[in-house]
């Protein structure tokens, strides 16, 4: 959709803000406009400000809160001094216990309007660490010629730019607070204008930097980055290529690998191994909650045999293995399924097999498919499952427990089971997995009748 950030009138107006959208921002209708949606970043429901225009379009116009004029009993005081600039967070000045419920509300009004499916039962909503919980992400780098700086930091509201962050008090302390620190780091550096992005991700143990570069690094930064890893704990990696030419750069044992990074999932006396660059869940103490309660939704019994479409590392199928006949967990990231089959082994577990495939793509005569199964579990990217959902032999699960990180792919797929193929979406419930964004994870759990 055309937009213009120049040719129209940016008079600042008053308004007031009638609802939340899915993305974080208030919802206002303008008087003289027609009743024109306008999404303004900053403001909050039941609040009157004073907004400055910032994009323009056919059905709906942007603006951003100049003034509170009335402020909801919701709005707190951000912590972050960089709040309004950096897009990692757009909720800070929402009361921590009414970002859930407006999470709540996207999840039902999802499943409504594009579903057209209502749950039995709304879950209650699952909170973990709201600060200092992630644990995997990816700083931007930049060096900034007219700043004569290095920037490091998530996107600013406008994407086109680089946050410039002193501390970030979502990711975890050991990296957060450092943030300065890093981008000194990489100032300093010879090779400064070709390192483009950092890694962070931590284990029980461990917590890694993969630092991107374009250009072999010289000795003295290379020196430099381990000098920086041994002052700060951290272990270091470099990334000169595609995922495959990650390697490590400090500590390095014997062998030449780098520290080992694995978490623990303690109720299920499982810990799972994973390298640099893979995917795992940011907030861990959300993560161990739901484990719990999608096991328990999905209610297997010891004599099942259970499928767990997308299942990365094992984080689901794994702890499922503990207390079923059997678990088949299927992904389609070859790395991450060689880890997963390491991982049963590093367990003990002989009853998850593991398999690589394009969920995507046709599936119907792959073997796994073949195989019967009592339960599903799934949890697919943003984009949803509707394409394995499509193929799968659904009569004969009696049961479905869906994790999604995306209310809209999930309330198109949950149409699908309920209004084509006759499930009943029995329960859904949002999980904050992300506080302070507008990041919507939830769960939802179908029986067929």
């Amino acid at each position: 959709m055309a937009r213009s950030r120049n040719r129209f009138d940016r008079t600042p107006f008053q308004t007031e803000i009638t609802d939340l959208s899915h993305d974080g921002r208030g919802v206002a209708r303008r008087e003289g406009e027609g009743g024109k949606v306008t999404f303004v970043s900053g403001a909050l429901p039941g609040e009157i400000v004073l907004a400055e225009p910032t994009a323009r379009s056919r059905h709906f116009d942007e603006a951003r809160t100049l003034q509170v004029l009335q402020a909801s009993p919701d709005r707190v005081t951000p912590r972050c001094p960089h709040f309004g600039v950096c897009a990692g967070c757009v909720l800070q000045h929402l009361d921590e216990d009414r970002q859930i419920v407006a999470k709540q509300r996207v999840l039902t009004d999802n499943l409504e309007r594009i579903g057209h499916v209502t749950p039995d039962a709304v879950l209650p909503a699952l909170v973990g660490d709201n600060w200092g919980y992630r644990r995997k992400g990816r700083f931007s780098v930049r060096r900034v010629e007219k700043k004569d700086k290095t920037l490091v930091g998530f996107r600013e509201q406008d994407p086109r730019f680089v946050a410039d962050l002193s501390v970030c008090y979502t990711v975890i302390p050991q990296i957060g607070e450092k943030v300065s620190a890093l981008a000194a780091l990489v100032e300093g550096m010879d090779g400064r204008r070709d390192i483009p992005q950092i890694e962070f991700i931590a284990g029980d143990q461990a917590i890694a930097l993969t630092v991107r570069h374009l250009q072999p690094l010289s000795e003295r930064d290379r020196q430099a980055l381990a000098g920086f890893a041994q002052a700060n704990g951290l272990a270091i990696f470099l990334q000169p290529g595609g995922v495959d030419s990650v390697h490590p750069l400090w500590p390095v044992d014997p062998d030449g690998h780098g520290v080992p990074l694995s978490f623990r999932l303690p109720q299920w006396d499982v810990e799972l191994a994973f390298r640099p660059l893979d995917f795992i869940q940011v907030n861990a103490s959300l993560n161990q909650k739901m484990i719990a309660h999608a096991l328990a939704l999905l209610d297997a019994q010891p004599g099942d045999r259970v499928l767990d479409l997308f299942c990365g590392l094992g984080n689901f199928t794994l702890p499922l293995a503990r207390g079923v006949r059997e678990v088949v967990g299927v992904e389609g990231d070859a790395g991450l399924v060689a880890r997963a089959r390491e991982n049963a082994r590093r367990n003990g577990l002989d009853n998850a097999q593991f398999f690589a495939a394009d969920l995507t793509q046709d599936q119907r005569d792959a073997a796994w498919m073949r195989q019967g199964f009592d339960k599903l579990l799934l949890d697919p990217p943003r984009s949803g499952a509707i394409d394995v959902l499509r193929q799968l032999p659904l009569k004969k699960f009696e049961r479905i427990v869906y994790v999604s990180c995306h209310p809209g792919s999930l309330a198109r797929d949950a149409g699908y089971l309920v209004n084509e193929q006759g499930f009943r979406l029995k329960a859904a419930g949002a999980m904050d997995m992300f506080p302070h964004t507008a990041h919507v994870e939830s769960i939802a759990l179908f029986e067929r009748p």
